[in-house]
């Protein structure tokens, strides 16, 4: 019997420590087998894994060579002859091995979430270095043709092509292929909690068939257990899975361990949710003592340094943003005053950092007497520990349009401006929802609250309250400039997709 590119069934055994072998020989060993050996489908990676790999591969090596190609195109217009025409041809070959060498042909198979803009900085380090190349053998040639602002252009041409092309190849590839299939080995509540996170993040294509439970304690979930540990080798086979997502808990270590070692055998992916990852965050780095491997954590919170670098952007972005909107703000008053009597501003109090309280500016997008019919709203209240109502009878009609495009956030960019609020940041509470967040997370209050942030991403309005802390706690774990800015670009085609409440 043979499954899908997963080899033949072959007897393997794994050495097991003498004090867990009765809980391995359980993970190993299918039903009513005599003996701890488990009978596995072994082999290399799955032919179906294999061809949706190198596809993808092969979708961004041409993307990078249309990147480099045209980006030469364009700068031999500017150059006209040269002289020397074996120089485009080293650049072309060049771009596609440095990209191979820093591994930006190798991430995507080791991730669910496949998205051009975390590769950005790699980009840039290989159109630096191939623009740097060009630049050094152009003056090495007996007249040299390059002036400066053609070696800017030729950065910048090549650097935006690379980021531009590679997306396209990503998002061709997504339509293209079939979801990836992914198995869960985990608790229920994990499998349900993830499968919701892809359902809405259109940046990983992957979707949980089903999962396996790491032990027989009876669990309600969603998604459908479709095996056990004991036959998780048939599993894989019988369900085309093509990666693994294994929650390991304090007393299944041992045994995540083994079920780690027997997918990776098979040739299927893996990827791990550690719970300790939900306190440091992913802003680690890895020490190594002579074959121990150690994991440094970074203090909570932002340095002095990283506070200026941050504001200094906020003053920068909401300066720019002000002038820019500045016609927008007009004509928004207007329509607000000639929809419904009131002020064309809503102030309401929140917390901010340090536990501060502040008046956060909206456009105002209810009705006057909005706040004594809340209680009346209580029951279609639809988020836990928030207060979010859908179709709120309360909303004016040019409140519907404002929210529906998160447009009337946009005055909060007069909170940026003061530094009672960032940006990017943890998300702004009303005190009686303040209250509700007790110890740990309440670190959250150490940085400014934002504009946006990984809460608005998702949908604030799907997000309940101890996930949206926990978020912002791990904001403050992993933050960076680059994090910042990656979160501003993602909440443009959520506003742009009129994904708001």
């Amino acid at each position: 019997m043979t499954g899908n590119g997963h080899g033949q069934f072959m007897q393997t055994s794994i050495s097991t420590p003498s004090n867990v072998v009765p809980r391995q020989a359980m993970v190993l060993a299918p039903p009513h087998s005599p003996s701890p050996e488990a009978v596995i489908p072994e082999g290399g990676t799955p032919r179906r894994v294999r061809r949706r790999e190198r596809s993808e591969v092969i979708a961004l090596v041409l993307a990078d060579l249309f990147a480099v190609s045209t980006a030469l195109v364009l700068s031999l217009e500017l150059l006209g002859e040269t002289g020397f025409f074996g120089l485009p041809v080293l650049l072309i070959v060049l771009t596609p091995l440095l990209s191979k060498g820093i591994g930006l042909y190798d991430r995507d198979r080791h991730l669910v979430a496949k998205t051009t803009l975390d590769e950005v900085p790699k980009v840039g380090h290989v159109a630096t270095f191939c623009t740097f190349v060009f630049w050094l053998l152009d003056a090495a040639l007996p007249s040299p043709t390059l002036e400066p602002y053609e070696v800017l252009m030729t950065w910048v041409g090549l650097f935006a092509l690379m980021i531009t092309s590679r997306a396209c190849a990503r998002l061709l590839t997504r339509v293209r292929l079939a979801p990836e299939r992914c198995l869960l080995v985990g608790p229920a509540a994990t499998a349900d909690y993830l499968a919701d996170r892809l359902s809405n993040f259109h940046y990983a294509d992957a979707r949980i068939v089903g999962r396996v439970p790491l032990d027989d304690a009876p669990e309600d979930a969603t998604v459908p257990v479709i095996g056990e540990l004991s036959t998780l080798g048939l599993v894989l086979v019988e369900h085309d899975i093509d990666r693994v997502v294994l929650v390991p808990t304090a007393h299944d270590f041992e045994l995540a361990l083994d079920t780690t070692r027997l997918v990776k055998a098979m040739g299927v992916r893996v990827s791990l949710l550690p719970r300790l990852f939900e306190v440091v965050g992913s802003s680690v780095e890895f020490d190594n003592l002579s074959g121990v491997t150690l994991l440094g954590l970074r203090e909570y919170g932002l340095s002095p340094s990283s506070f200026a670098l941050k504001r200094a952007m906020d003053i920068v972005g909401a300066t720019v943003g002000l002038l820019m909107l500045a016609p927008f703000f007009v004509l928004t008053a207007l329509a607000i005053k000639l929809d419904s009597p009131g002020p064309v501003l809503f102030r309401q109090c929140r917390i901010g950092r340090h536990s501060r309280r502040f008046n956060m500016f909206k456009f105002r997008t209810m009705a006057t007497d909005a706040a004594s019919h809340q209680s009346e709203l209580r029951q279609r209240n639809q988020t836990h520990g928030l207060f979010k109502v859908s179709d709120d009878p309360r909303v004016t009609p040019v409140g519907r349009l404002l929210r529906k495009t998160s447009l009337d956030e946009i005055p909060q960019l007069f909170n940026v401006l003061t530094g009672e609020m960032s940006l990017v940041g943890p998300r702004p509470l009303v005190p009686e929802e303040d209250q509700k967040v007790e110890g740990w997370e309440r670190r959250r209050l150490q940085v400014p609250p934002g504009m946006t942030g990984h809460w608005q991403i998702l949908g604030s309005t799907r997000v309940p309250l101890h996930e949206m802390a926990k978020m912002d706690y791990l904001y403050g774990a992993n933050w960076s400039l680059w994090g910042d800015i990656k979160t501003l670009v993602r909440t443009v085609p959520h506003v742009l997709g009129r994904k708001g409440m």
